[in-house]
Order: structure tokens, then sequence, then C-alpha cells
């Protein structure tokens, strides 16, 4: 019982508290009436700053910096600030007397702090916390500035003894709590000022009242005002208690608490304000990136006369640092490099894949070999693409640093120079998913093609201006040859097809299927005497299996292989370039013999072994793995047709034959990182609608262990 109505007396406690407390509030919102005057107080709050941090004891680092010092130098020294400082002169003169008297007469201090609001009441709720802050710091500067000096300056000594800072200084040890608890309510004071000035100057043009956060630190800080100002009226009194009553009033032992608990106070006001201005900050960021993202769309529709708008607006629109690194002498460079020239945004994360950088720079290296003609013409930029929600990290940090330093053209500084909303730009207007995309603008910034690497993977620095109307030109010119299956990746078949042999790709995985067919490839070659050569390319997923099984081919010398993965990833890479060409120009056409060729070899790399036949250029047949092989086994039912039909017409007959009784599944993959997929497909090997599927696919290179795989 007894506990039940001590329970009821501490609720009324506290419901009596939040009453007097709500009607404190209104007393303190109603000496507030300005009168529209508007003062710059920043650079006031900076020279304040600087008094507290050298009158304090325990120096706080944090309270300036000495790039605060500079600007507090060159703010306060403005002719504005010199004429602001004399209009308020007077008004700090009276706060200073105003905190010094009442301090010495006892007078309560929720009366002083009232009598200092309405003293103020004209001036907004951020300049009469900085003008009341001055004025204190005034006193307690003068007072330590004395401390500080009275030992070696005549003046300052006689001074201090009618201060009696002697023998203040003398019981420092016994005091030292008291100024430890004044330091630290300063510190929370200088915060809170900090905080509510942060607030005024929040932008209009980004944030108003109807915002709730601004709206509910607006409604606070009224309150977080008073108390500081309540903060300067106690530390103020500490000071003249020490300074009228000397040691006898050091044997309070109460004080530091007192100060300790209004530091407290102010602490856990200054938590909530510093939430709200963190939500603001969010809200005027996602304001700013949204307009910064329509100006960037706009700014592509536009016509300019060159380049350095657009790349100032992706790369860094300020000039007064040097955004680039070049990738030739490592030394950082202004964008004026690249002032009226084909520019190249390599765009990329940090997981660009060495055989992709090193195969790029081949193209590049190779296209700076051809002279001024193409080494004026075009630069590439890499561009950076660095999820800000992530922390970075050491790590990312030396990947970073080792893509930049590997590549020979042109970098970005640093990931944190590119804005958000350039990044939003890339992701939905350029289809950025992750998978490095290459955007070309033309000498006046206009995007010319939104995707080259395809082009450049296809057809290398051949490919130059790297524009979509150059792309579809140079489809034009195309036909379905084992030159474009191989150009630029090995010399030795690009020489068996100049001189007229018979080759055969061929790859997948299957290492018995390999052996039956290479050992039925040679016995029809020799049999229907013919020249004929075989290369292994691989398959275009599952790289440590595929090196197990390089290995075999060589040791049993099966045929000739690529030893180099890097080799076999561009062969896959290239075919896959070739349909993304397709579908970013729109040009996906399912009755193009040559794309359906492409599509067929691309969907026999995901679902087994394969081989193309060719006669040097010309290809007879492009097929899958157990068509071809029974082709090949089969030769005895057609080898009276290769004298009278060719052997290339004879090939192809008889394959025909057999793939009309069993045609393989077809298959594309296309990853979400794919910047564009296309919404439908036609079957090369059927034409008819493929069905689309969504597919979580994790593949292993090692056999998965017995006890994860039940």
């Amino acid at each position: 019982m007894a506990s039940g109505q001590q329970l009821i007396k501490s609720d009324r406690g506290s419901m009596l508290t939040m009453f007097d407390d709500n009607v404190m509030m209104k007393q303190i919102v109603g000496t507030h009436a300005p009168d529209g005057r508007e003062v710059d107080v920043k650079p006031l709050l900076l020279l304040v700053e600087d008094i507290l941090k050298h009158a304090t004891q325990q120096i706080d680092s944090s309270l300036t910096t000495s790039q605060a010092h500079a600007e507090m130098e060159d703010k306060t020294s403005h002719v504005n600030f010199v004429s602001m400082l004399d209009a308020l002169s007077y008004t700090i003169d009276r706060i200073s007397s105003e905190i010094a008297y009442k301090a010495l007469d006892g007078t309560d201090a929720h009366a002083t702090t009232v009598s200092l609001l309405n003293m103020l009441t004209s001036y907004s709720w951020d300049a009469k916390l900085v003008l009341t802050l001055t004025a204190f710091a005034l006193n307690y500067g003068e007072f330590w500035l004395l401390a500080q000096i009275y030992s070696s300056n005549e003046l300052a000594k006689s001074m201090a003894i009618l201060r009696q800072l002697p023998i203040i200084i003398e019981q420092s040890g016994p005091l030292k709590p008291r100024f430890d608890a004044i330091n630290n309510l300063i510190k929370v004071m200088m915060d809170v000022a900090r905080c509510v000035v942060e607030f005024k100057d929040l932008p209009p043009a980004y944030i108003s009242n109807e915002v709730p956060a601004l709206s509910t630190a607006m409604a606070h800080i009224p309150t977080a005002v008073y108390w500081t100002m309540r903060g300067v009226v106690a530390c103020e009194a500490q000071i003249t208690s020490l300074t009228t009553m000397g040691h006898e009033f050091s044997i309070s032992t109460t004080v530091a608490w007192e100060l300790s608990t209004l530091a407290h106070k102010l602490s856990n006001m200054l938590d909530h304000l510093r939430k709200q201005l963190d939500t603001c900050y969010q809200y005027i960021d996602e304001k700013r990136n949204v307009e910064s993202f329509q100006m960037l769309k706009n700014l592509f529709e536009m016509i300019h006369i060159d380049n350095m708008k657009v790349l100032k607006a992706l790369i860094y629109a300020k000039d007064d640092i040097q955004p680039l690194i070049d990738g030739s002498s490592k030394k950082r460079v202004h964008l004026d490099v690249l002032r009226r020239k084909n520019v190249l945004l390599l765009i990329s994360g940090l997981d660009m894949s060495t055989d992709e950088l090193s195969i790029l720079e081949q193209i590049y290296n190779e296209s700076r070999h051809h002279g001024a003609r193409l080494d004026s013409q075009y630069e590439v930029v890499w561009i950076p693409i660095v999820d800000r929600s992530v922390q970075w990290s050491d790590p990312m940090k030396g990947k970073f640093e080792s893509m930049q330093s590997s590549m020979p053209w042109f970098t970005v500084y640093h990931p944190s120079l590119i804005e958000k909303a350039v990044m939003r730009f890339i992701k939905e207007v350029w289809h950025f998913r992750n998978k490095p995309i290459l955007v070309v603008l033309d000498p006046q910034g206009k995007v010319v093609s939104p995707n080259a690497l395809h082009m450049m993977w296809i057809w290398g620095s051949s490919a130059f201006p790297f524009t979509s109307l150059r792309e579809e030109s140079l489809w034009k010119d195309e036909t379905w040859r084992l030159e474009l299956l191989v150009d630029g990746i090995d010399p030795v078949t690009l020489n068996w097809i100049n001189e007229g042999k018979y080759i055969f790709l061929y790859g997948g995985d299957d290492e018995e299927w390999m052996r039956k067919f290479t050992s039925s490839a040679r016995a029809v070659a020799q049999a229907a005497g013919i020249p004929l050569e075989m290369v292994y390319v691989g398959k275009s997923s599952k790289r440590e299996k595929i090196r197990r099984v390089i290995a075999k081919i060589t040791v049993e010398k099966l045929s000739y292989v690529w030893q180099d993965l890097t080799m076999m990833w561009f062969f896959w890479t290239r075919l896959e370039s070739m349909l993304y060409s397709k579908i970013q120009l729109g040009k996906l056409d399912d009755h193009d013999p040559m794309m359906q060729e492409i599509k067929k070899l691309l969907s026999y790399g995901r679902e087994g072994g394969w081989a193309v036949l060719s006669n040097g250029s010309n290809v007879v047949v492009n097929s899958y793995s157990t068509t071809v092989l029974q082709t090949l086994v089969e030769y005895d039912l057609w080898k009276d047709q290769v004298p009278v039909k060719g052997f290339d017409m004879a090939f192809q007959d008889h394959h025909f034959q057999l793939r009309g009784i069993a045609r393989p599944c077809c298959r594309f993959d296309f990853p979400m990182t794919t910047g564009r997929i296309p919404e439908t497909m036609k079957c090369p090997e059927c034409n008819r609608t493929m069905e689309k599927f969504s597919t979580f696919l994790c593949c292993h290179d090692e056999v998965i262990p017995d006890e994860l795989s039940k």
C-alpha cells in the first residue's frame, strides 16, 4: 500500500514538473518578439570558440581547428563583421554586465535568464544564444587571461591580486572538479549553439517548416536556447563566486554535481536536435540530388560548343582541384586535357576483372601505336562507381589504387568525387548495372554510343569513333565467317584460315566426348584427304574445370589448345558482345542468319560440347556435340557424296539430316547486371518464342563436399 501511495506521489510529481515546464516555456516564448533584423552570428561564434578554447584549462581541440581559426580570422577581419560588431557591442556589454551583476546579488538563475531574454526580445533565437555566449566569453576570457599572464606581467599581477586569482590558483587542486565541470558544460553549450546556428543556415529553397523534422526542431529550439543561457548564468555564477568569496566558496561539494546535471540535460537536448538536423540534411540532400539529376538530363539534351560543361557535371564541377590522374605520367591534371576530344567513359565498380582490363589495355595501346591519326582523337577516362552506403575500407582503398595504377588512361582521382545524382544518372539513363560499360561522348559532349564496349570487343580500335552509326555500319559489312569468331585473339588460327585449311573450333568440358570427337575428326580428314586443324576454345563458364581439361588435352595431344584462359574469356565475351550489340542497336533480327548462328553458339557454350567446322574462312557447320560427332562417326554413309558434292556440302547434308532428328535445348542467360535485357527472344533452332525464367545460379568449379550436398 505504501509503495502504491509512493508511486502515486511520484506520478503526481512528474505531472507537476511537466506542468511547471510548460508554464515556464510559455513564459520563455512570450519574451520572443523578433523585429525581422538579420544577424550573421557565425563569425561571432567562431570568435567565441577561439576565446573559450584558450580560456579553458582542459583545452579541447574539438572546440576549434586550424581551418576554423583561419576561417575565423578571415571572417572577423571583414568590413561587414566590424560594422556588425560595432552595432552589437552595446548589447554585448549590457548582457555581460547583467550576468555578472545578477551573479553578485544572488538572483535566481531562472529570473536572470528571463531578464536576458527580455533584453534580447527583438533578436532571433540563434542570435540571442550567440550574443549571450559572447558576453560570457568576455568575462570568462578576461578571468583566464589574468590567470595565464599575471606571473609575468606587472599590470596583470596587480589586477589578479584584486581578483584573488593567486589564491584561486594555489587551490587549483581541490578546485579541479569544479573547473572540469565548467569546461564540460561550456563544451556542450558551444555544441548546442553550433547546432542551432546550423538550423538557421538550412537553405529555404530546399526545406521549409512543413517538413516534420524541421518543424519539430523549431519547436524545441527555444527550450534548448533557454537552458543553454541558464548554463551561461551558472558558469558566470561560479567564476564570480570564486573571485568574490575566494577559498571560502570552494568547500561546497554540490557545485560540480549541479553543473554536470545541467550539462547532461543540455546533452540530451543536443542529441535530439542533431537527429532532427541529420534528417533535415538527408531531406535537403535528396532534393538537391533530384534537382542535379534533372539538370544532368537537361544538359545532355542541349547543344554545346565543347564537352567541358558535360564533363564537369559528370566528374567534378569546381576548379579548386585537379580531378583526374593521367595514366601515363601518374600526375594529377585538370579536365581541360579532354576539351573537344572524343571521350570514352569507362564506368565500372571495383570488381572489374583482370581479363577485361588486360584486353581493353591491349586494344588501347594498339590504337596509340597507329600514331597521331587516333592518338589525338579520343581519350579514355575511368569513372569508378562505389556504393556510398558501404563504409570505405582499407581493402577497398587498396583495390581502387591497384586498379588505378594499372590503367594507362585517365582515371578519376577518387570515387568520392562522383556525386550521388551522377551515379543515379549513370544507373537509370545509361543502364549501368555493375558490369562495365563504355559510354562515348563526342567533342561536344553528346552521347554517341551508350556502350561501346561491345563494338570494342568485336572490332577493336577499327570501330573508331565508336558511335552507334559506326556500329551499324560495321554490322552491315560483316558476314558469318570464322574471322568474326577469332579475329584479334589467336594468330595461329588466323594463319590456318589464310592457308585455306579445314578448321574445327570446339569446346565444352566432356572429356570423353572430346577424345571421341578429335580421333573421329582425324580419321575422317585422313580418309577424305583434307588438311584439318583443331583448336579447343573452352567454355563460357567453369574456369577451373576448363584449366584441368586444357591440361588433359595437352598431355594426350588431342589437338591445339589456347593455353591462355584470357584468350578463352575474350572469345566468349566477344560472342556475348555480338548479341548485346544487336540488342543495344535494337536490331536483334530473328531472321538474320548470322545472328542465328551466334545465338546457337552461345547456347551450345552453356549447355555442353559443340564444334564449328570451317573451310578457311567459310563456316561449314555450327553444331551441337552429339550431332557433329555422329556425322563424323557415320562418314561411311556419306563418303560417296564427297567426290560428287565436295567435302563441305556432303558434310552439311548429312549433318542436316541428323539435326532434324535431335535438337538440343537452347538457353540464354542474361545477368541482372546487364543493362539491357530483351523482352522476348526466338529460338535459333526452331524459331519459336522462348520461355522466360528467373534463375538463381551458383556455379562451382570444385565438387561440393558430401556434408553440404545432403
